[in-house]
């Protein structure tokens, strides 16, 4: 990693970063623990409701909370056009390009396994984890981006099917029930790649599939960064959105194939895909177009500049660190209110120290990248 200056990030749509910035805030406060604090709250509904929209989805189904690794792995598909469009006005080659893009890919990969392996003690070969998910997700969308728009969608298409089918006939005894937890081919993968007899529900095999999040991340980058007008941006991002959200779940719907987020099913990944391209859409309209809230998207900002920073630090136990410097002074104000009132102030005041952390690094003109 490295320090860079933040020129060439300040040239992007501020949306992007803001979106970024804010589906990682996001992550920041799974990190604090405080999400798991709602299912104390029974008898209230608004918060029963919250638990489980901020849990993923046992199985079959989809929860918000399942649309935030699909967020992150579509913005940085999205900022990818603006990354090398930046390069190339640095005067890079595009041979220098195309070896950053491959170190990036490498770091991603070394960094998603580094912490996998933490816990066990050993080297644990997974791509569940989101950074190594992106390592080949970012590859694909970065080797692809200056194919054409029917080329870079087809490819996404046609991943999709490929893998669909793939899981539907699958032949090996036991793994060949497509969309049945730990025995579909996806769980064959898992056991085939760590050579353990079962591993996490989690399929590897979700970097595949996961392709197209990425891919149509670019596609409306290069939409964004297109002189077309903004009213013709916000149509065409509303009508592919909800295109894709129709597939998505109609195929669910129709009993073709379920929204499983687990193994990133092809309507899982159209569904979460169409509320990302929406999601986009929202963030762009309010503060690229109409400019609402000026100044106020800032909080959200400073996260989005230094997200893998950030989510590094939180997933090597720094939220844990932070947790134990304001246990004392939150057990001191709250404890007269009993320990659930305690436990919700320390991850509240957790979720501020780690904000502000972005915020040092923000104020002083740290960007940390890969």
């Amino acid at each position: 990693m490295a320090k860079e200056s933040s020129s060439t990030v300040l040239e992007r749509v501020t949306s992007i970063d803001v979106f970024r910035g804010f589906t990682m805030f996001l992550l920041i406060g799974e990190s604090t623990h405080l999400y798991g604090y709602f299912s104390a709250f029974e008898g209230n509904s608004i918060m029963q409701f919250l638990n489980t929209e901020f849990h993923h989805h046992e199985w079959h189904g989809l929860n918000f909370w399942d649309l935030i690794q699909p967020f992150f792995m579509f913005i940085v598909g999205v900022a990818i056009p603006f990354a090398v469009a930046n390069r190339i006005k640095k005067g890079d080659s595009n041979k220098q390009i195309l070896h950053h893009a491959l170190k990036r890919s490498f770091l991603l990969l070394f960094l998603g396994w580094a912490l996998y392996s933490i816990g066990p003690g050993e080297i644990v070969f997974r791509f569940q984890d989101v950074l190594a998910q992106l390592s080949v997700t970012y590859l694909v969308a970065f080797l692809i981006m200056r194919k054409s728009f029917s080329f870079q969608l087809t490819l996404t298409l046609v991943v999709l099917l490929l893998t669909d089918l793939a899981y539907r006939f699958f032949p090996v005894e036991g793994f060949n029930h497509p969309w049945e937890a730990y025995h579909n081919l996806g769980a064959w993968v898992n056991i085939k790649i760590e050579g353990v007899p079962q591993t996490s529900i989690w399929a590897s095999l979700n970097a595949i599939p996961t392709i197209a999040h990425t891919v149509w991340g670019v596609l409306f980058g290069q939409l964004l960064m297109s002189d077309r007008p903004q009213r013709k941006k916000i149509q065409m991002m509303l009508i592919a959105g909800i295109a894709a959200l129709v597939i998505g779940f109609s195929l669910d719907l129709m009993d073709i194939t379920p929204i499983i987020k687990k193994i990133a099913t092809a309507s899982f990944v159209f569904a979460s895909g169409g509320w990302a391209i929406l999601a986009l859409c929202f963030f762009y309209w309010v503060i690229d177009v109409k400019k609402l809230f000026a100044g106020g998207y800032k909080f959200f900002t400073i996260v989005g500049m230094n997200c893998i920073a950030i989510y590094l630090f939180f997933e090597l136990g720094g939220a844990s660190f932070v947790s134990k410097i304001f246990v004392p002074f939150t057990k001191l104000l709250f404890s007269w209110n009993g320990n659930l009132t305690v436990d919700i102030a320390t991850s509240l005041c957790t979720w501020f120290g780690l904000w502000y952390l972005c915020y040092w690094l923000y104020k002083n003109r740290i960007f940390i990248k890969i």
